[in-house]
C-alpha cells in the first residue's frame, strides 16, 4: 500500500517595501514544514499581482507600502474569489488603519516586533479561517468601536452580560478578549484546541457575531471584561 500523501504546506505571499524585512520573514516562516513563502512583493501593487498570479493561502501585508497602501491592497486581495486570508503588518500597535483593516475583512493583525510563535500562529490562524489579533493590539479594537459606535443600552439586572452563552463559552469570550489564542486557550482551560474552537463557533452563532473581532468588541461592550482585567 502506498503511504498517504504529505499535508500541502501553507503558501503564503509576503509583502512588504523593505527587503530585509521580507527576507526575516521568510527565513522564519521556512523553519515550519508546514509553511512555504510562494511569493515576494515589495509593494502593494505587486502584491496584488502576485496574489493573482500564485493563490496563496494567506498574504502578509505591510500596511506602508509604496504605490498601493496595504490597506487597499488587502481591499482588492480580498475580492477574489476564492480570496486568500490576509494578515496585516504594522510596526505600531497604534495604527489608525486598525479598524478600517478589520472591517476590510482581514484575518489577523501583527505588530513586525512579535516573536515568531505569534507569527506561526497567525498564519496557520488566518489558513484555519479563524480571526487572530496581536495581544498588544486588542486594546487597540475596543477603543476603536468605542469611537465608532453608540454607547450600549443598559442590561436589566437580571440579565448578565453574556448570559445566553453557557460558563464554558463565557470562559472562552473572556480568554478571546484579552488575546489569547485558541491554543493559549486550551492550556488555560486544559481542553482540547478542537474544543476551544467548538465553543467559539457556538458563541459566535448564539451572540450573531461574525468573527473573532466582533467578539473582542462585544466582550468589552457588555461588560463582560474590563479593560485591565487579569485573565481569568
Amino acid at each position: 500500500m502506498s503511504e498517504p500523501a504529505e499535508p500541502r504546506p501553507i503558501g503564503v505571499l509576503i509583502a512588504d517595501d523593505q527587503a530585509m524585512i521580507r527576507a526575516g520573514l521568510r527565513l522564519m516562516l521556512e523553519t515550519q514544514p508546514d509553511l512555504a513563502v510562494v511569493a515576494e512583493a515589495a509593494d502593494g501593487r505587486q502584491a496584488v499581482e502576485l496574489a493573482r498570479a500564485h493563490r496563496p493561502d494567506v498574504a502578509l501585508l505591510d500596511i506602508a507600502m509604496p504605490h498601493v497602501n496595504g490597506l487597499e491592497a488587502a481591499r482588492r486581495i480580498l475580492a477574489a474569489n476564492p480570496a486568500p486570508r490576509v494578515i496585516m503588518l504594522t510596526m505600531y500597535d497604534t495604527d489608525d488603519n486598525l479598524d478600517r483593516s478589520l472591517h476590510a475583512g482581514v484575518s489577523g493583525f501583527l505588530l513586525k516586533g512579535s516573536p515568531p510563535e505569534h507569527l506561526f500562529a497567525a498564519v496557520r490562524s488566518a489558513a484555519r479561517g479563524e480571526i487572530l489579533l496581536d495581544p498588544a493590539v486588542t486594546g487597540r479594537v475596543v477603543d476603536a468601536y468605542r469611537r465608532t459606535s453608540p454607547p450600549p443600552q443598559t442590561l436589566p439586572p437580571q440579565t448578565p452580560p453574556g448570559s445566553a452563552l453557557t460558563a464554558r463559552e463565557q470562559q472562552v469570550l473572556r480568554l478571546i478578549a484579552q488575546g489569547l489564542s485558541n491554543a493559549e486557550i486550551a492550556a488555560a482551560l486544559a481542553i482540547a484546541e478542537a474544543t476551544v474552537s467548538t465553543h467559539l463557533n457556538r458563541l459566535l452563532a448564539k451572540l450573531g457575531l461574525r468573527d473573532r473581532a466582533q467578539a473582542v468588541r462585544h466582550a468589552y461592550e457588555t461588560g463582560l471584561i474590563r479593560p485591565g482585567e487579569p485573565p481569568a
